[in-house]
């Protein structure tokens, strides 16, 4: 059932070097929304604008040009206030016209979003302190470094803290701005805006970041790339970092020195993140049993994949199974 009704304003905050699928990402969603509530005859949905510091032509990062009519002074009450991210991001946060209007801003709507790196201008306005916050996979270390007062979750899709809301890079917007849809209207009219935008599925926000195939590719020295191929078909084999670096035909200690520096991370929390994504995929496209998953996957038991799924992914791997199939079939 539709829960809320009247008309809610949004506004995403765009800067020069904006990430262009930040903005009209969130912003499809909720323009989608506002159309099939109207086709139901529902006043509600939401009036949604790009604002800028000024009016005028904002340059993105790939070199579109966005037309924005509204600029920050002119914002007025929000019930909603998102911050897309962007290469520009470094420049556009650093202005403490801005950090002070969004301080100013998010302290007077209902909740307060970002999309990627726009979590550094919510950092920057002390909006993050004390909270859990994520952004796109390659800045939440320097997010961690520059503000130890916020609590980087480098591994979810979005997370919610409270009123605060923030997801991970360019096209996670689309999954937040799904989530504000749902916690608004209700999770059918939000699984319909995915069907309608041929979004596969909405997906929770706990699901990792994290993409083996993609990480497959970082690697550039011969012997660690190898050993990657080579976990990804094994994961029930022994994958400590004695027999991976006895398979690279290299010490303990130099392999792990290596696979930090090729990766970012090291080879025991690389091959939990493989694990943890081997078993969402089952849970994804099988029956089989959580006990089967756990045993293919290297976990041993159930109750350890239940324990790194809770860690890593905030929910456990029944709970996830039944969301992913749930959607899936009403998809």
């Amino acid at each position: 059932p539709l829960r809320a009704a009247g008309r809610k304003r949004v506004a995403i905050f765009v800067f020069e070097g904006v990430e262009v699928l930040d903005a009209v990402g969130p912003f499809e969603v909720f323009s989608t929304a506002t159309t099939l509530l109207a086709t139901r005859g529902h006043d509600g949905g939401y009036d949604v604008d790009l604002i800028a510091p000024a009016a005028g032509t904002v340059r993105t990062s790939s070199g579109i040009a966005l037309s924005i009519e509204r600029c920050t002074a002119d914002a007025g009450k929000l019930d909603t206030l998102v911050i897309a991210g962007g290469l520009g991001t470094e420049v556009a946060s650093d202005d403490e016209t801005t950090s002070a209007w969004i301080r100013r801003t998010a302290r007077r709507a209902r909740r307060t979003a970002s999309v990627c790196t726009g979590a550094m201008f919510l950092a920057k306005a002390g909006l993050l302190d004390g909270r859990r916050a994520t952004t796109h996979w390659a800045y939440c270390e320097q997010l961690a470094e520059r503000f130890p007062k916020v609590e980087v979750a480098s591994d979810p899709i979005f997370v919610r803290d409270e009123e605060l809301w923030t997801s991970a890079g360019v096209t996670s917007g689309m999954d937040l701005a799904l989530a504000l849809v749902e916690d608004d209207y209700g999770r059918e009219l939000a699984l319909e805006v995915a069907r309608w935008l041929v979004l596969f599925v909405k997906r929770p926000g706990g699901q990792s970041q994290f993409s083996q195939q993609l990480g497959a590719q970082a690697a550039s020295r011969a012997p660690v790339a190898e050993v990657q191929d080579w976990i990804a078909d094994h994961l029930r084999e022994n994958l400590s970092v004695e027999a991976l670096a006895e398979r690279a035909a290299m010490s303990p200690r130099n392999f792990a020195r290596v696979f930090r520096a090729e990766l970012g991370v090291t080879p025991a929390r690389y091959v939990e993140r493989v694990r943890v994504e081997g078993a969402r995929r089952r849970l994804e496209e099988t029956d089989d049993a959580v006990e089967e998953i756990a045993d293919a996957c290297g976990f041993g038991t159930a109750e350890t994949m239940r324990r790194t799924f809770l860690r890593r992914m905030n929910v456990t791997p029944t709970a996830y199974r039944s969301r992913f199939q749930s959607r899936l079939a009403t998809g």
